[in-house]
């Protein structure tokens, strides 16, 4: 062997079940228990075993084990748009539990379209994936009823199923509640004209914020005017259209409550480009609470999301199904949590009343 044909040169040829057999002293079927964990075989001859399945750098084929096992070890995860970062730290928290598992992630994502969102799980369906998380489906609700039938083990994400099934689990934040918060807290601080920009119809999150913000606003005594609710994509684009259409008709406007950070961030470019102060002449609450929230000027009011735990409940809840489909799960709903910053503050004082 000369100094090219060593250790550190190119490996040329996967390690084999026989290489390991070889290396161990025992048979291929002793090597297969010992990995697999079943099977009557000794402590000291399994730690020989995995000493040499170390060694020589074995990896199992995870196809032919497939083939065995009926299962892929690779997991579908649907996201609505993989540019929004919320949907980035969903994503991380799964990766994290899935992984540890031993489990490969198929990260899909579908532009906010529900016809590309079917296009996505029938692939997914086609990969014989073990099970698929979907995040934030933008399907109707006989649409996601149909992929329910077909498709479990299967964990939803911010969409709430119409009924428990054996291998079905669900994954939401408390939208309603949260919202109401946050109307009493720009009440609090002597807002009455509180708008509401961005968030699709197909959205269970922009209905449940919206249902939050209609009530928060009976509680405070102030009847909602349709006119200053706007529904627009949850994006920056959308959310600085929307908010320029709101303060242009409607000046009374001291308050934005957008549907997420990147509506908020349109919110603020659109208050700046009417030649309104942040937070001064109008405040803007946010929701999601993205990386950059903090950093942004004015740092973002928000209502934070725990988004690696979101992912990280919702693989733990498919894995657990991916063991055992007849399992039958109570849906988990998480709180946000309203961090005040700079960009909401008092009522302006000509708008200030009782």
């Amino acid at each position: 062997m000369n100094d090219h044909e060593n250790d550190n040169g190119p490996r040329i040829r996967a390690v084999t079940i026989a290489d390991v057999a070889l290396r161990a002293g025992v048979s291929r079927q002793t090597v297969s228990r010992a990995i697999n964990g079943r099977g009557e075989i000794s402590a000291t001859t399994r730690e020989r075993v995995l000493a040499a399945v170390r060694e020589l750098g074995y990896r199992p084929n995870s196809i032919a084990r497939g083939l065995k096992t009926r299962r892929t070890l690779t997991i579908g995860l649907v996201v609505p748009d993989i540019a929004n970062p919320f949907f980035a730290e969903v994503a991380r928290g799964g990766f994290e539990v899935a992984h540890r598992e031993g489990y490969g992630v198929l990260l899909c994502n579908t532009d906010e379209a529900p016809a590309q969102e079917m296009v996505v799980l029938q692939m997914l369906a086609d990969h014989r994936v073990d099970g698929v998380v979907l995040c934030s489906s933008r399907l109707s609700e006989s649409q996601l009823q149909s992929v329910i039938e077909r498709r479990r083990p299967l964990v939803v994400v911010n969409r709430t199923p119409q009924r428990r099934l054996a291998g079905l689990g669900s994954v939401s934040v408390a939208d309603s509640e949260d919202a109401r918060r946050v109307v009493h807290y720009l009440h609090g601080l002597g807002h009455r004209a509180i708008a509401l920009v961005g968030g699709v119809g197909a959205s269970q999150s922009s209905r449940g914020r919206r249902e939050g913000y209609a009530l928060g606003m009976a509680q405070i005594g102030q009847p909602v005017a349709p006119e200053w609710v706007v529904e627009s994509l949850p994006n920056v684009d959308a959310g600085r259209r929307g908010a320029a259409a709101l303060l242009s008709a409607h000046p009374e406007i001291t308050a934005l409550l957008a549907f997420n950070d990147l509506v908020a961030v349109g919110c603020v470019q659109a208050c700046q480009a009417a030649g309104l102060q942040v937070p001064e002449d109008v405040s803007v609450v946010g929701w999601d609470d993205i990386l950059f929230a903090p950093y942004l000027s004015p740092p973002l009011t928000t209502v934070r999301l725990p988004k690696t735990e979101i992912g990280a409940r919702a693989m733990t809840l498919l894995l657990a199904l991916i063991r055992d489909p007849e399992l039958v799960l109570d849906p988990i709903e998480l709180d946000g949590e309203l961090i005040a910053r700079k960009s909401a503050g008092p009522a302006p004082a000509h708008h200030h009343s009782a």
